[in-house]
This record gives structure tokens, C-alpha cells and sequence, in this order.
């Protein structure tokens, strides 16, 4: 039977860690399914159908043959999205395993034949997180390397259509 992965996240925005997880997911599943999620709890830089484009053209270089398509947009909880799948998350330091763990035994609790398999990105990018990416990037600094080259331009490209409606706000 083919296996199949879902690793869902906000992707606000996709990094290289997220693409990292992806590619070496894809050597282990049969499918990867990136379910990009709405959180509640964040405000996002990037609409919905931004980051669905954004991460089918992201994951075309080194994900293309890697058998991983992102997902329509989806709002359900992910265990009711993932019935007789894995969930696929990535842990980058101690300090995610508390909540991914919480999260993994209750999608097992409400559904027992949900897995999840926590990978670890490659060590140059441990520390990256998509808060952090946009931080770093809306005080002016580099981003090169730890973004796919086209989500450094949709940065530079949201940033600038902000300045500009903010400048025709005042």
C-alpha cells in the first residue's frame, strides 16, 4: 500500500527548512501533502492563495521530483484531514518537542491511526522559523539562503505594496 504524509503548517512564509523537511520526507513517503493551514492565533503576512502559490512554485526545483504537491487551502484540524496518514512535523530545537508532542497525542486521540514523525532539518537550518524570517526581513535584513530565492522576492514585493498603501493612507 502507498504511504502517504501530510505536514501541515501556516507557511508564512515557506523557508528552506520547510523545504528541507519536505525533500527528505519525500525519500521516506510515498506522497507528502502540504496542507497549508489557517492559525488562529497568527496573523499572516501572505493571503491564503499566496502561500498555495507561493508553495507550488517554492517546491518546483528541488521538490518537483520529489512527489510532494502542496494542497488546496484548508481549515479543518489536521487529524481530520489526515485519516490513515502520517503527519509529518519538524522539530528544530528542545523547545518545539512540548507542543508538537501535545499536538501528536491528540491527533492520536482523535484518531487512533494517526502517526506523526518528527524530522529534524538540516543543521544550517535549525534556528529559521517563518516569525523570524519576516522579523529579520522587515527590519531590512538578509534573508538570501534562508528562503527559496522567489519567496525573497514575494517579501521584497509585499513589503513595498505595504510602504506604498501606507504612504496613501497618511
Amino acid at each position: 500500500m502507498p504511504t502517504l504524509a501530510v505536514y501541515p503548517g501556516s507557511f508564512d512564509p515557506l523557508t528552506n527548512g520547510h523545504v528541507d523537511i519536505i525533500t527528505r520526507g519525500a525519500r521516506l513517503f510515498d506522497r507528502i501533502i502540504v496542507a497549508i493551514l489557517v492559525n488562529a492565533e497568527k496573523a499572516p503576512l501572505f493571503t491564503m492563495d499566496e502561500r498555495v502559490e507561493i508553495a507550488r512554485d517554492g517546491l518546483q526545483g528541488p521538490c518537483a521530483t520529489s512527489k510532494s504537491t502542496p494542497s488546496t487551502a484548508c481549515s479543518s484540524t489536521t487529524s481530520s484531514g489526515a485519516r490513515r496518514r502520517s503527519i509529518v512535523r519538524g522539530l528544530r530545537a528542545v523547545s518545539d518537542f512540548e507542543f508538537e508532542f501535545q499536538m501528536a497525542l491528540m491527533n492520536r486521540r482523535l484518531n487512533a491511526e494517526i502517526e506523526t514523525v518528527f524530522m529534524m532539518p538540516a543543521e544550517q537550518y535549525t534556528y529559521i522559523s517563518s516569525r523570524l524570517i519576516k522579523e529579520v526581513f522587515s527590519l531590512g535584513g538578509r534573508v538570501h539562503g534562508l528562503v527559496p530565492d522567489m519567496v525573497e522576492e514575494r517579501l521584497r514585493e509585499k513589503v513595498a505594496s505595504r510602504r506604498l498603501t501606507s504612504r496613501r493612507d497618511r
